[in-house]
């Protein structure tokens, strides 16, 4: 170990002493003169088929000469890419020919999924800056096969990754390339209400190519930076879309269900259900849009991963559910691991959605009513949030309240706050309670590599208990070459977010950290290997209460490969420290309190996942506690052709004489999902888990027939079974929701 130790840490420091801050990949500031593009006005509406064989399309003004971003930051582009915009009274369309010397040979994509991973995709994309406030994208993309994906970004700091907007696209692939037409409402759009005869929107085109890994853009950004940085964006000119004025989206649904349950040894009588909900969405002016919803239903939602948890930390479950996931960004502010794990491993959010209308066990409370309003603009953003749980059971009736507000200055700063309130209705067996929570937060952008994220939080209950402080400050320093963090944060012990989720209590947590990005000129195989990326974890846990040192590890990745197509391999180790001050019981196995110190190592891998056959996992190995621990968790998809896709999933842990009782146990996690489709509005979607631990076993089993945009019939089947002391419980339910959308 000490020998892999040396030879690792002197070629880290041998490479650094190469001029890394000379590459060509360092970061510049916005030009001061913007890319700029026309959009052309015509009097008919178009037919969306991906053909552009009509006349308007050939009188565009076209576009092109995009810029590489990655490998080779600023190079042009090896592939062309032609745009071409036009605009009517009812849409604003976008055409993009990407151009392929292999053509159709060229084209990557795995599955028709909404919100396509776009790591294993060839993409299009559009950047949409109607503020030409440098500050809010809306992004819509496509694949060569015309699946969407679309998101809302602030700051290109936070993301609304599952917000969907109505927009068409259609695409056609050829032995050029492939093309790609898109329709986008006015009413779709956010942008200011205006006396000028034109309009100057902000605006970028970006493009994958997966088949050699290449990222670039119509207006050049760092390769540290997304296309959604916009303060790099080039500018729309010369459209004059109607002026905003409110515009309703309906979505009603119908909903029937039959269900049986067996437990105890005995099939309860089957059940059947008939409701009846919807939505309204009505955006009062370019800034403000107000959402209702009636028996909200989330029966289409997908459902939870199985997790088997060795760590101290409480597992934060992702949101499905739609209502739920529209302006998160607004509403979820806090402390979170970034999606390359950089920032330290707390969590710490005040708001978190799937305290409302779910048990802990994740199971559905009906939700009567509920309403938000978001407002957005350049100066400031605020909304409200107010829900009505039903009383069932145990579960009384229980109204959320969450209010948010943050005011922008400056170039890229905010300052805001945010309060919740849960306050539930008294029950024969106890008395009700109200829990409060008041947060302060600012965000700062120093200059394009620096900023500061920072919160503070208080909440109490009503009846005297609860009253706790958290808070947080994250600095990042992040360019081509590097990204550095130090995290700060503390959770008193009685702190208590009823509506939100905290990783752990009574802790301060310092966890500083570093990634080194190489791609200088001691780079090996430069055809096969495009970066050479180590990096640090340092994470330091002392308890709250009493200042004592409770957990300390040392995350060192000496090796860090990323290759040319997307693969990567890696190597951490991590020698570790736990003074447990209670017992603690991994997947059932109790190990007592007392001061412990092991290393584990992990090495991590995976294929190119744009490919038919790709593969990616963990395995990690050595002490763990006053024992050992084997962790092996791997993923494998097939996908022959995007419309047919299969992935298996595996974890296993091996325990080794852990523990109070010295205890060997496996303990296994399988999982297979398989999504068939026709096209992207029509697919079937199973999903199989199994875990060993409880036997317990999910079947969930989608059919979904988008028949016209954001209108949909949905077909489920969910077969739920698990093992409780000595019974075996099983509950069944099949579903059948019509839901449509009608846009005024």
């Amino acid at each position: 170990m000490r020998l892999l130790l040396f030879i690792c840490t002197y070629f880290f420091f041998y490479t650094l002493s190469d001029h890394c801050f000379a590459q060509d990949a360092t970061i510049f500031s916005p030009d001061s003169v913007r890319r700029s593009v026309t959009a052309t006005e015509i009097t008919r509406n178009l037919k969306i088929d991906g053909r552009l064989d009509e006349t308007e399309w050939q009188q565009a003004t076209v576009t092109g000469d995009f810029t590489e971003i990655d490998p080779y930051q600023g190079e042009k582009a090896k592939h062309n890419t032609f745009v071409r915009l036009l605009y009517n009274k009812n849409y604003l369309y976008i055409s993009a020919f990407c151009a392929d010397t292999l053509g159709k040979k060229s084209i990557r994509a795995t599955d028709f999924r909404r919100d396509f991973n776009f790591r294993g995709h060839d993409m299009f994309g559009i950047a949409i800056d109607g503020f030409n406030d440098r500050r809010n994208a809306m992004a819509l993309m496509t694949n060569p096969f015309g699946t969407q994906r679309d998101l809302l970004s602030f700051d290109d700091l936070l993301y609304d990754v599952d917000w969907d907007g109505l927009w068409r696209v259609r695409t056609a692939r050829s032995d050029s390339g492939w093309v790609a037409e898109v329709a986008i409402p006015w009413q779709t759009l956010r942008y200011l209400k205006s006396d000028q005869s034109e309009q100057s929107w902000g605006i970028n085109f970006f493009r994958n190519r997966r088949m050699t890994n290449e990222r670039m853009a119509w207006a050049p950004h760092p390769r540290a930076f997304t296309a959604l940085r916009l303060e790099y964006a080039g500018t729309l000119k010369g459209i004059q879309p109607p002026p905003p004025s409110p515009n309703v989206r309906v979505q009603p649904y119908l909903l029937t269900q039959f269900s049986r349950i067996r437990a105890n040894g005995r099939t309860d009588t089957p059940a059947a259900d008939v409701k009846l909900g919807g939505e309204v969405k009505w955006a009062l002016n370019p800034n403000s849009v107000l959402d209702l919803t009636f028996n909200t239903d989330f029966a289409q939602a997908d459902a939870d991963r199985f997790v088997n948890n060795v760590t101290r930390f409480s597992v934060f479950f992702p949101e499905r559910r739609q209502f739920f996931l529209e302006n998160a960004s607004l509403f979820g502010s806090g402390l979170a691991q970034s999606d390359d794990f950089s920032g330290g491993a707390m969590r710490i959010q005040p708001f978190f959605s799937r305290t409302i209308g779910l048990d802990d066990a994740g199971n559905p409370i009906p939700i009567d009513a509920g309403a938000r309003y978001v407002h957005r603009s350049v100066k400031s953003n605020y909304g409200g949030l107010l829900m009505r749980q039903r009383e069932v059971g145990n579960s009384p009736t229980t109204w959320f309240g969450v209010g948010r507000y943050s005011k922008n200055f400056g170039t890229q700063n905010r300052i805001g706050g945010l309060v919740t309130l849960k306050s539930e209705n008294d029950l024969p067996t106890r008395p009700g309670q109200t829990n409060v929570l008041g947060a302060v937060d600012a965000f700062f952008r120093f200059d394009e590599a620096s900023s500061l994220n920072t919160m503070a939080m208080q909440s109490s209950n009503n009846d005297g208990t609860g009253r706790g402080f958290a808070g947080f400050a994250k600095y990042q320093y992040a360019t081509n070459q590097w990204k550095l963090w130090w995290t700060q944060s503390v959770v008193t012990k009685d702190f208590d977010p009823r509506l939100g989720f905290v990783s752990r209590t009574d802790v301060i947590a310092t966890t500083p950290g570093a990634f080194w990005y190489y791609r200088g000129k001691h780079l090996p195989f430069k055809k096969i290997i495009r970066a050479f990326e180590p990096s640090l974890f340092l994470e330091w846990y002392h308890q709250a209460s009493t200042g004592r040192l409770i957990e300390r590890s040392v995350g060192y990745n000496p090796i860090w490969v990323n290759f040319q197509n997307g693969s990567f391999i890696g190597l951490i180790i991590t020698p570790t420290y736990q003074l447990l001050t209670e017992p603690f019981a991994p997947l059932g196995v109790r190990i007592g309190t007392g001061e412990y110190r092991y290393t584990r190592w992990s090495v991590w891998a995976s294929t190119d996942v744009s490919k038919k056959l790709s593969a990616r996992g963990t395995f990690e190995t050595g002490a763990y506690f006053n024992g050992q621990l084997r962790t092996t968790d791997l993923s494998v998809q097939f996908a022959p052709m995007p419309h047919i896709s299969l992935t298996g999933r595996y974890n296993g842990n091996r325990f080794k004489e852990v523990g109070e009782a010295r205890t060997t146990d496996n303990i296994d996690l399988y999982a297979l999902e398989t999504r068939l489709a026709v096209n992207p509005r029509l697919q079937l979607i199973g999903i199989y888990q199994h875990n060993t631990q409880d036997r317990r076993d999910l079947w969930n089993v989608r059919l979904a027939w988008e028949f016209q945009p954001l209108s949909f019939l949905y077909i489920v089947y969910n077969n739920r079974a698990f093992t409780t002391l000595n019974d075996r419980r099983q509950e069944q339910f099949v579903i059948a929701k019509l839901s449509y959308l009608k846009q005024f």
